[in-house]
């Protein structure tokens, strides 16, 4: 019988395959497809207060155009468990603030509520550290209309619900294994899947190439230098937009448990 380890893997590896294989599809169908040109900076820290417990926190400052315009910015925070098994399961909200950006821009500046659940399995082979993210996403986005005065005024909210799935390679680079004060090569993909009321003419919503150099200063801290090419289906079904992103992550855990 498989380990509980070697099934997560297997099935990791094909719910990846076939969501590659989902994004493979639509894409020759987008015309027109908008070049961009973002910059986003993040924290990302998982601060642990047991054995069993911690806190999940994020920011993210997303720019358009270089840093020159709003793209998105993006507030995270949630509970995160560690699981005996090893896996961890984590629970949060999400503030989010989408501006009008680039040449397919959204009608409105408009706010969203997000609550989202995750889970989060680790694994090493050789010398790399893989990471397979599966995370359910429940939005509320702010509908706005106009107040006949050249502005808008708040109008309810939308529900909409997402799937998304993450598959993450480090490698490190100037040592054979991942320890402090080591580069490392950090490369993704992740897949964002729509479903429920209110999708639209695209489920597929979103894919995210990513690749990075990093530097592990200790197990808690990292710095992250890379590029995300991240490919957005419009809901017309017609339109998307190729945003190539530079990207500046900052990743900084901390250890609240007692000695």
């Amino acid at each position: 019988m498989p380990s509980s380890s070697v099934r997560y893997q297997r099935f990791g590896t094909i719910v990846f395959a076939l969501l590659t294989m989902a994004t493979a599809q639509p894409v020759h169908a987008q015309d027109p497809v908008a070049d961009q040109r973002n910059a986003w900076l993040m924290y990302n820290g998982n601060h642990r207060l047991t054995d069993r417990w911690g806190l999940h926190t994020e920011l993210q400052w997303r720019r358009h155009d270089g840093f020159e315009h709003w793209q998105q910015s993006v507030v995270r925070v949630g509970a995160d468990y560690y699981t005996p098994a090893g896996p961890m399961i984590s629970a949060g909200y999400g503030w989010i603030v989408s501006f009008p950006y680039g040449e397919q821009p959204i009608a409105y500046r408009f706010n969203e509520h997000r609550i989202w659940q995750q889970f989060l399995l680790a694994q090493s082979a050789w010398r790399a550290q893989f990471q397979h993210r599966f995370r359910l996403e429940q939005r509320f986005m702010e509908q706005r209309i106009p107040n006949g005065e050249g502005g808008t005024v708040a109008n309810g909210h939308q529900f909409k619900q997402r799937a998304r799935y993450r598959f993450m390679v480090t490698v490190p680079l100037s040592r054979k294994a991942l320890q402090d004060n080591t580069l490392f090569l950090a490369v993704y993909d992740e897949v964002f899947i729509q479903f429920g009321q209110h999708v639209g003419a695209n489920v597929l919503d979103q894919n995210r190439l990513y690749a990075a150099l990093g530097w592990r200063f200790n197990t808690n801290v990292n710095v992250q230098l890379g590029y995300l090419n991240q490919y957005v289906f419009k809901a017309d079904g017609i339109r998307a937009e190729r945003n190539h992103t530079l990207q500046v992550g900052l990743v900084y855990n901390l250890d609240l448990r007692g000695e």
